[in-house]
């Protein structure tokens, strides 16, 4: 009798702990995939506009992480030769250089806390793709027109920057370039790689998650988040003490996206 009772404990403690990884497997996928430096309840992945398959119904949203380069924008912006069509605002001159280090480990900034309640179905009725805690309702950024070889070079940089991300990981990097040519007042897209320091490949071609983000972000001139986004890093390939220091806005998958300080 002690035998068979010593098997069935034993029985039960494989189906307890069978249980107890089918519970935690089904809380992480039911929460999404979770992002750098953030908890299930902040993940941006659980703030994706519900509205979302009726703005790219043709397009399957990616949960699929990337790795993504840093990319930096250089104290000054070069001058314009051509000016978009963008109310263009003077750029701050930045008080620090990007800096990378893999000796120590960087602490993850946070977004400054909102002071009141955020609403975020007002964001997802605006067509933000993704709400945040931290919107600026004073953040505007005109339209811009795309020259035809523009387009064609942005659509390839989306893909070659976070491809993987699909619609909305492509639109989080146009807009970039979108606010790196409103706010620094780049002429072109290609101006924007090299002063902003972009390493994305621009050789491998595009998708149509991609394209269809181009459209959206610059045609149809919406954003993907209510924030300007000037800088994005993933800390899965480097850390980076520069990019914790400036104005943190939110993480898609493991792509962390900031602001600089000021306008």
């Amino acid at each position: 009798m002690k035998f068979f009772n010593k098997n069935i404990n034993k029985v039960l403690s494989v189906v307890l702990v069978v249980v107890s990884v089918l519970v935690v497997l089904q809380f992480v996928c039911s929460n999404g995939t979770l992002n750098a430096g953030e908890t299930p309840t902040e993940s941006a992945m659980a703030r994706v506009n519900p509205n979302i398959r009726k703005i790219v119904p043709a397009t399957t949203v990616s949960a699929t992480t990337v790795p993504v380069e840093t990319t930096t924008a250089k104290p000054k912006a070069t001058k314009a030769t051509t000016q978009p069509q963008t109310k263009a605002t003077k750029a701050t001159k930045a008080t620090t250089q990007p800096v990378t280090t893999t000796q120590a480990t960087v602490p993850f900034a946070t977004a400054i806390p909102p002071k009141e309640p955020v609403d975020y179905q007002s964001q997802w009725d605006a067509g933000y793709l993704v709400a945040i805690d931290n919107p600026d309702k004073t953040y505007e950024c005109s339209k811009v027109t795309l020259t035809d070889e523009d387009r064609d070079l942005l659509e390839r940089l989306c893909m070659g920057e976070f491809g993987s991300g699909g619609f909305i990981g492509a639109a989080l990097i146009a807009q970039s370039v979108k606010d790196a040519m409103c706010f620094d007042g780049y002429p072109t897209v290609a101006s924007v790689i090299e002063n902003c320091h972009y390493t994305g490949s621009t050789k491998i071609g595009t998708n149509q998650e991609c394209i269809q983000a181009v459209s959206y972000i610059f045609d149809e001139n919406k954003d993907a988040v209510q924030h300007r986004i000037m800088y994005m890093y993933n800390p899965d390939m480097v850390q980076s003490a520069f990019h914790e220091s400036q104005n943190y806005i939110l993480t898609y998958q493991t792509v962390r996206f900031f602001d600089r300080w000021g306008y």
